[in-house]
């Protein structure tokens, strides 16, 4: 048995459990060595029934999808005309994609303040943010929760830019009854094992323009098109095609697409138990005063891909790492997310400092992933809670002096 707890006894559970996990059942495996024994194991039928079921899914009119959700903000920065000399407003409590997808563009990453309730970007601080060189807008639907869509596409109207809505969390939310990907200029997706549904690595970006779909279609394969009506020159042959602009090899494979397919079947499976999960820990959580629970604005309709423990330190005798090596020692392997992206030695490097967003700042030193997946059993849910109430309590304030 690992070592006793730090808080004393036993552990709460023998094994170990980690913040996420993919669920991978026979209907998904077969998916996929269908494709294996099939002719086309890249770039064939699955990934125009896979963009296809995404639309269907999501309402937007078109999806491209890609090798991750990386390339699918890197994409979309391009679809949007990104370039040097621009600025893209981000949250800095996100992956350090959100923001390298500017750098990568040539422009310079804005860091937006939170809401120090929701942990979303606040649109106030976007507006506050917005010059005569900010381009877009790179809102992150951080847990899963929907970032605040109409405001930001308020600004985002009244400036002429457009908004990127990073859903890389977000796959099954709905704002204000409409399907998150369905509403910004462009909503990226990613299908990384630890999300909701996944391809192992995948990502697409979902748009209702015509014109965003077809320059996407073109940065996802080189920039290169066989499509005689969007080629300059006359064909010299069946064989002939034509590189337009400069893209990438962002595609995806038909292996990948087949099992995504499989995994979105399952979809309300996942999205129902996930909520189940997130009810019992709110319900749990909002007892104890040394744990401060997320709030949800009452236009997302949540389903979320982490569930963020953030503690009240003034009640309790420890801190968060701390709190967090206490959980390990009871076998609740936990995260963080996010370090606050302008931390890293590479943004500092570039001159970004300590500072620029007190309330994100403030929340990191604040939070732990817990554990949050489909296939987590009901005691799995109430070791976790057991583990969590236990360290609370024990290192409570009243244990001072």
């Amino acid at each position: 048995m690992d070592k006793p707890a730090i808080c004393g006894g036993e552990p709460v559970r023998d094994a170990k459990i980690f913040y996420g996990h993919q669920y991978i059942d026979d209907a998904d495996i077969q998916a996929v060595v269908e494709v294996l024994k099939s002719d086309t194991i890249t770039c064939g039928p699955k990934i125009t029934e896979l963009e296809e079921k995404l639309c269907r899914i999501t309402g937007a009119k078109y999806a491209v999808v890609c090798s991750n959700g990386t390339a699918a903000l890197h994409m979309a920065c391009m679809a949007a005309g990104v370039s040097e000399g621009d600025e893209v407003i981000t949250t800095p409590i996100t992956f350090a994609a959100s923001a390298n997808c500017a750098l990568y563009c040539g422009a310079k990453p804005v860091f937006a303040d939170i809401n120090e309730e929701t942990y979303n970007i606040d649109p106030e601080m976007v507006g506050k943010l917005i010059n005569s060189r900010t381009k877009a807008v790179v809102a992150v639907d951080y847990t899963g929760q929907s970032a605040q869509l109409d405001e930001l596409l308020d600004h985002c109207r009244e400036n002429n830019l457009v908004l990127i809505e990073d859903g890389a969390h977000v796959i099954g939310t709905r704002y204000k009854g409409k399907c998150n990907g369905s509403i910004a200029d462009m909503t990226t997706l990613s299908f990384h094992p630890v999300k909701t549904v996944t391809s192992g690595e995948g990502g697409a970006v979902l748009t209702n323009s015509e014109e965003y779909y077809e320059k996407l279609l073109l940065y996802r394969t080189h920039g290169i098109t066989k499509d005689v009506a969007k080629m300059e020159n006359e064909p010299d042959g069946p064989w002939y095609y034509e590189q337009t602009t400069l893209g990438m090899n962002y595609r995806m494979t038909d292996i990948q697409a087949a099992l995504l397919i499989s995994q979105l079947d399952k979809l309300p499976l996942f999205i129902k138990r996930r909520k189940e999960i997130v009810r019992t820990y709110n319900e749990a959580f909002s007892k104890l005063p040394q744990i401060i629970v997320q709030k949800e604005i009452p236009e997302s309709d949540t389903t979320r891909h982490l569930y963020i423990l953030r503690l009240n330190l003034s009640k309790l005798t420890i801190d968060r790492r701390q709190f967090f090596e206490a959980l390990a020692a009871e076998n609740i392997c936990c995260n963080v997310h996010y370090i606050p992206t302008y931390y890293f030695p590479y943004y500092q490097r570039l001159g970004y400092e300590k500072g620029l967003c007190p309330k994100a700042e403030k929340l990191y030193e604040e939070i732990i992933s817990l554990p949050l997946y489909y296939a987590m059993t009901d005691k799995d849910v109430q070791d976790v809670i057991c583990a969590v109430t236990k360290i609370a309590n024990y290192y409570g304030t009243k244990q001072k002096g």
